[in-house]
Order: C-alpha cells, then sequence, then structure tokens
C-alpha cells in the first residue's frame, strides 16, 4: 500500500525557505504520494459569520453544507493522508497567521474532536507527524532570546485532533547563520528519527 503524506507549509519565502526545503527532502526520501497544502500560495480565505454561527448551533449542519465546504476539504486532505508534516515559520513567538487560519478550518467541534467531560477528545487517527520550526532567532534553552508559544500551541491543537507525539525539529538563528543552506539541512536530516528517512 503507498504512504500518503500531507505537507502543509506557511512560509512566505515558500520554495526557497529552508524549513520547506527540508521538509520537502524527507518527504522524497519517504517515498510514497504527497499532498502539498502551501497556505501563502493558496490563502485560505477567512472564517465568515456563518461559518462561526454554524460551530454553536444546537443541532449540527451536515458535512454536505456549503457553510462547512472549505472546512471539509481541509479535513479530508488529513484524513486521506498517513503522514502529516508542518513546515513552518515562527513568527512574533508563535504561529502565522496562515497557519492560524488553517487550525481553525481542520479544527472543528463534532468533526474533529468532541467536547467531553475530560476537556476535548480527538477524533482523527493518530499519524506520524513531523513540525518544522525555522525562526530567525534562538527559543530554546541556552541560546534563547525569545518566548516560544508555537510549540505548546501546536503540541495542544494536534493532540485535540488525536495527534498524540509529534516530533519538533528547529531551525534556529537562520537570520545569523554560518552555514550554508544545504549544510543546516543535511545537519537536520541526521537528527530525524529512521521514520523519516
Amino acid at each position: 500500500m503507498t504512504i500518503r503524506t500531507l505537507l502543509v507549509t506557511a512560509s512566505p519565502h515558500r520554495d526557497e525557505a529552508l524549513g520547506n526545503r527540508l521538509a520537502r527532502k524527507v518527504a522524497s526520501r519517504m517515498g510514497g504520494d504527497l499532498l502539498v497544502r502551501d497556505l501563502v500560495a493558496e490563502p485560505l480565505a477567512p472564517l465568515t459569520i456563518d461559518y462561526a454561527q454554524a460551530l454553536t448551533l444546537r443541532e449540527p449542519l451536515p458535512r454536505s453544507s456549503a457553510t462547512f465546504a472549505l472546512s471539509e476539504r481541509l479535513i479530508e486532505e488529513l484524513e486521506s493522508t498517513d503522514r502529516l508534516i508542518i513546515a513552518t515559520p515562527m513568527h512574533n513567538f508563535g504561529i502565522p497567521a496562515a497557519l492560524k487560519l488553517w487550525v481553525d478550518y481542520v479544527l472543528r467541534i463534532h468533526r474533529t474532536f468532541a467536547s467531553a467531560s475530560q476537556g476535548k477528545v480527538g477524533l482523527l487517527a493518530d499519524r506520524p507527524t513531523l513540525v518544522i520550526v525555522s525562526s530567525g532567532g534562538f527559543h530554546r534553552a541556552g541560546e534563547s532570546r525569545q518566548p516560544n508559544f508555537l510549540t505548546p500551541h501546536l503540541e495542544a491543537i494536534l493532540e485535540t485532533l488525536g495527534i498524540r507525539a509529534p516530533e519538533f525539529l528547529y531551525l534556529e538563528g537562520l537570520v545569523m547563520r554560518h552555514q550554508s543552506p544545504e549544510t543546516i539541512i543535511e545537519n537536520a536530516v541526521s537528527a530525524l528519527r529512521d521514520i523519516w528517512c
């Protein structure tokens, strides 16, 4: 059976972004089919009042409702793939607006998560997930010069979808990098678990 991977990218630098280049290298090494959702090349429409109101109805609208058309398409992309790679920059300590909008479409009550007495419960199948985070500065212990709200935020989002053990890979200090892009990418690939190579 062919393995299918969904790559979600959110860098304004698109194909030139080191995170995107690394993500495509990882995907090509894994083989199988690759579905790319480039949130910059194809920006998502802002949430509408109809969509927001539909989420709070006592009787949920059917999945086939036009109100949920874009949300359904994005969720079905997730459901139709076996692995997920998210390549994103860190913007102002967190996720960029383009990725946040994707989250707001795929994280949907009664569809990808349920509300239970113990909190939100993910309804999607768990899958190997890699999050590649690029940043101009440093945000991890030792060299940290800024806070990191991106990692805990995305961990909580993925857990709510049903994805329990995402792997995070960080490309830091890119503004002041002293290595070539090729060296940075090769070093990052060598740090990945075997599942991604």
